[in-house]
Formats: C-alpha cells, sequence, structure tokens
C-alpha cells in the first residue's frame, strides 16, 4: 500500500511525464488527398504518382514541419478513382468532409476539371497533375498545374519528327480527356506546318490490352509517324504492336508517356528508334535528378523513377513550405499565394527538376527538356534546339 508521501512522489513523476511528452501530443496531423488511378491501364501512373507523394511526405516529417510555432506531420490519404472524373469528384467529396483535406492532388484533367467546379467554394488546394493548359487558363485561383504546359512541345515534336521521317500522320492516342486536349492542339498544328493526317483512331488505352485492331487500322494509311501516347504500359503495348505489323517510321509520345517505362514493355530502346518526348528522369544529366534517382532507388531498389514520380515529390515539398511561409494547414488561399516563393526557395534536392516557379495563374514554370531516341539510346535536347 502506498503511502501519501508515495503517493505525491508518484503524482509528481506522473506530471512530469506528461509534460515532457506534450510536444508529441500537441502535434497536429495534417492529410493531404489523393485521388488517381490506382487500378486497371494507368495503375502504374497513379502509383508513380502516390509513390512522390508519399516520398516526399516521408522526408518532410522525418525532417520537422513547424506551422505558426506549432509541429505538423503530414499524412496522405489516397483513393482510387480509375482514371474517372466522376469517381474523382466522389473521392473529393469524401476526402474534404472525412479526412478535411486542405489539399487534393489528381493526375488528370478530366478530374482537375471535375474538382474545379466546386474546390474554390469548399475551399480546398487542387494539386493538378496534368499539363493541359485549360487547368490554369480557367481561372481557378486554387489551383497548382504541376507539369509545364505541353504547348512548349509542340512544335519541336513536329519539326523533328516531320524533318526526319516525312508529312503523314496516324493519330492512335488515347481517347481520354488528356489525349483529346493535346490532339486539339497538335492536329491543327501538324497541318499548318504543311502535314497531313492520314489517319486517326484514338483508342481506350485504360481499358484494352490488345491494340492490333486499332493499329491496323491506321497503319493501312501508310503514314510516316504515329502520334501516340496514354499511361506508360500502354502505350508502349501500342508502340510494340506497331512494329510488330512493319511500321517503320517515327513516334511522336504526348507527355504522360514516359519512354523509360515503354522501353520496359517494347523490349529496350531500339523498337523506339525515332522517337520524341519527354526526356526521361533516369536519362537527365543535370546532378540534381541523378542524385534523386539514387535516392529513391534506395527506397525502392530495381525500380527507375519517372517524372512522375519527381514532379510530384517536388510539389508536394514545395505545398508543405508553402504552408509554413502561409503561417496555415487550412487556408488554401494563403498556401496558394506562397506557392511562388516557396517552388523559388526549395533545395535543390527537392527539386530535381528544376522548377522556377508558379506564375500567377498557378502554372508552374520550368526549362523543360526532351528525349529522342537515336542509335537506340535517348538523347537530351533542349527545346531551343528546334527554333
Amino acid at each position: 500500500m502506498a503511502f501519501p508521501s508515495q503517493l505525491k512522489r508518484i503524482a509528481g513523476a506522473a506530471a512530469l511525464a506528461f509534460a515532457a511528452s506534450a510536444p508529441a501530443f500537441a502535434q497536429e496531423v495534417v492529410k493531404i488527398g489523393y485521388s488517381g488511378p490506382l487500378s486497371g491501364g494507368a495503375a502504374l501512373y497513379g502509383k508513380n504518382v502516390l509513390d512522390g507523394m508519399q516520398m516526399a511526405v516521408n522526408e518532410i516529417n522525418a525532417e520537422g514541419l513547424e506551422v505558426a510555432g506549432k509541429k505538423v506531420k503530414l499524412e496522405i490519404v489516397a483513393l482510387d478513382d480509375k482514371y474517372n472524373p466522376s469517381e474523382t469528384a466522389i473521392n473529393a467529396q469524401r476526402l474534404v468532409q472525412e479526412y478535411k483535406t486542405p489539399a487534393i492532388l489528381v493526375p488528370h484533367s478530366g478530374g482537375s476539371f471535375a474538382l474545379q467546379t466546386n474546390n474554390e467554394a469548399q475551399k480546398y488546394l487542387l494539386l493538378s497533375y496534368t499539363s493541359v493548359p485549360q487547368v490554369t487558363a480557367r481561372g481557378n485561383k486554387l489551383t497548382l498545374r504541376i507539369p509545364p504546359e505541353f504547348t512548349a512541345y509542340v512544335q519541336p515534336f513536329i519539326k523533328y519528327s516531320m524533318g526526319k521521317f516525312g508529312k503523314n500522320l496516324a493519330i492512335a492516342n488515347g481517347d481520354h480527356d488528356y489525349a483529346k486536349a493535346w490532339t486539339a492542339i497538335f492536329k491543327p498544328a501538324w497541318e499548318a506546318a504543311g502535314g497531313k493526317v492520314v489517319a486517326e483512331n484514338p483508342m481506350s488505352y485504360n481499358k484494352s490490352a490488345d491494340f492490333y485492331s486499332g493499329v491496323s487500322k491506321v497503319l493501312a494509311a501508310k503514314p510516316d509517324v504515329l502520334f501516340i501516347g496514354g499511361a506508360s504500359e500502354p502505350t508502349g503495348l501500342v508502340a510494340k504492336q506497331a512494329r510488330e505489323l512493319g511500321f517503320k517510321g517515327g513516334f511522336v509520345i504526348l507527355d504522360q508517356a514516359k519512354m523509360d517505362e515503354m522501353a520496359k514493355v517494347v523490349g529496350g530502346y531500339a523498337p523506339l528508334e525515332g522517337s520524341i518526348g519527354v526526356l526521361p528522369l533516369m536519362d537527365d544529366p543535370a546532378p540534381d535528378s541523378k542524385a534523386f534517382v539514387q535516392r529513391f532507388q534506395k527506397i525502392y531498389p530495381g525500380r527507375i523513377p519517372s517524372s512522375e514520380v519527381s514532379l510530384n515529390y517536388t510539389a508536394i515539398h514545395a505545398t508543405a513550405l508553402a504552408m509554413k511561409l502561409a503561417g496555415s494547414v487550412t487556408d488554401a488561399a494563403a498556401i496558394r499565394v506562397n506557392l511562388d516563393k516557396a517552388m523559388k526557395q526549395l533545395p535543390p534536392a527537392h527539386n530535381p527538376n528544376g522548377m522556377n516557379g508558379v506564375d500567377a495563374r498557378g502554372g508552374s514554370l520550368a526549362d523543360t527538356q526532351v528525349g529522342v531516341v537515336e542509335g537506340g539510346k535517348v538523347k537530351e535536347r533542349a527545346l531551343k534546339d528546334f527554333r
């Protein structure tokens, strides 16, 4: 039986222990939402995005994040939308109402457009991983477009492919909103440059695993160049089946697909000879990019990080720093206002793609590079090389 003096000592010790642990209990947990494809044909694409987000969150929590004098721990809440914008909208409602997410990352334009109908009213920040210009052109004040606009690629892609292979183009890309947006700009630009679109047959990249019929249809028009693209794996399969059907021309690959991931499907870079697309992160000679690849592969041995990993990694680091600069984890407008400053203040280790900032409309800025496959290898080219 404890005597009164002993009880006082026990109570005092307990109080000291509680006081010592108080900062841990005072830590605020802030949940960042994700709604993207985690099943179906675009599952790898969605997983790459999510891995980049989680890698950033793990680093932020390990380094310690303090906002307005309070310790903050970030957590990702990930929901599968199967690349379906209506599912994205449903997921967003759940993320906001159930998890109180101040920011939601969506890696496709259709889902981003769906969220822009009410994200300002519900006061959460949309982190949109799409290069479609309309995402920021709409004037939504609570949107960050993570990659630069794809329009910067159009003329270099045309100049390279038309000059190397010829003027006849067949369109065999995906039938999703992002591919449609690309086609709406690329097709007239190709024709304005003196080219001809000899066939057009978009396909459901996210639902099919056999594209022989669709590819055969466009190849019957004898194109010099195929315009393809969607998630990397089905895009690789389209290229593989085109080669198997005897196509010898070049590939214009819209920026959603990554050539390093396509190479796994087609059996290396040789079958992609003459392709032009986004420069794979693995082939980027910049020291910060190489260092990022090494850090990623320590966490995920054998994996090759794509720009979906690195750009969304940077977006989360920038969002966390913008929260700190804003002095709030809940005021989406204040966080958005501070994103440009945050992006510019990120250390190079947290910005492997060399993002330069965020413009007034919420679009990221960067000096974009492209990659071409020549001699079975990817070669880096600056956009200015094609002017």
